[in-house]
This record gives structure tokens, C-alpha cells and sequence, in this order.
């Protein structure tokens, strides 16, 4: 039985709620032949085009298992490497246009449940809780 809104505290709440995002992220994922790590590459790559180390860095993964992830990626055609212009030796990620799009349709899914989520709260209440999220990444860096 579900836990009511009243029975959790602050640490469970939150626990609760990461659990059900992440259920829902990969739900998502999975329907689309993802993985998680795969949808947060896509979610890096939106707006840049970092260097190899730089992406491991975001993603938190060792330098041997990135270059597996992105040799898979670029065989799906949603990413590829470019050479880096400072440094011959180095290569940056793109996304493809594919893996944009693909990015784009994910990003609308998980949006649309993420909404349909927190529905029941009022407009003021979603913008508090949007206000309160915020603060709270911000704080943890």
C-alpha cells in the first residue's frame, strides 16, 4: 500500500519521490531501446559538445567504459565524435540530429509524466515545490 502524504517525513518523501522519477525515467528509456546513461549523454549533449574527459566527468564513468557508451551511440547514429580543434589527440561529442530528436521526444515523455505527477497540486503549490527543488540543487552543487 502506498505511503499517504502525511505518514512521510522530509527523507522519506524525497526517497520516495527519486525512486518514483527514476522509475518513471527508465520506463521511459526503456521504451525507446535506452538506457538511463544513455538518456542523461543525450541530456549533457542538448547544449554542448564536450571533450571525452569532460563527459566522463559529467557522467561520472571511467574513460574505457565512456568510449564503450559512445562507440554504441554512434552506431544508433544518435551521436558522433569530432576532432578537437586544440588538441589532435582529443575528440569532442556531438549529438546527431537523430539523437536530438530522439532526446526531444524523450525529454517530452518524461515531462508529461513528471506533470502528471504532481497534477494534483494547485498552480501556487507546483511553483513553491518548483521554487523549493530549486534551491535545494543549488545548494547541493
Amino acid at each position: 500500500m502506498p505511503p499517504r502524504a502525511h505518514d512521510l517525513d522530509l527523507v522519506d518523501g524525497l526517497f520516495q519521490l527519486s525512486f518514483r522519477l527514476h522509475a518513471t525515467l527508465a520506463r521511459i528509456a526503456a521504451g525507446h531501446d535506452l538506457s538511463l546513461v544513455q538518456v542523461r549523454l543525450l541530456g549533457i549533449l542538448r547544449d554542448r559538445e564536450p571533450a571525452m574527459l569532460e563527459l566522463a566527468r559529467h557522467l561520472e564513468l571511467e574513460k574505457s567504459s565512456l568510449s564503450g557508451l559512445i562507440d554504441r551511440a554512434e552506431k544508433r547514429g544518435l551521436v558522433e565524435r569530432v576532432p578537437s580543434a586544440e588538441d589532435r589527440r582529443a575528440a569532442h561529442v556531438r549529438v546527431t540530429p537523430q539523437g536530438r530528436k530522439l532526446s526531444r521526444i524523450v525529454e517530452d515523455e518524461v515531462t508529461a509524466a513528471v506533470l502528471t505527477m504532481v497534477g494534483g497540486l494547485e498552480r501556487a503549490e507546483r511553483e513553491q515545490l518548483t521554487a523549493l527543488v530549486a534551491q535545494v540543487v543549488a545548494a547541493a552543487g
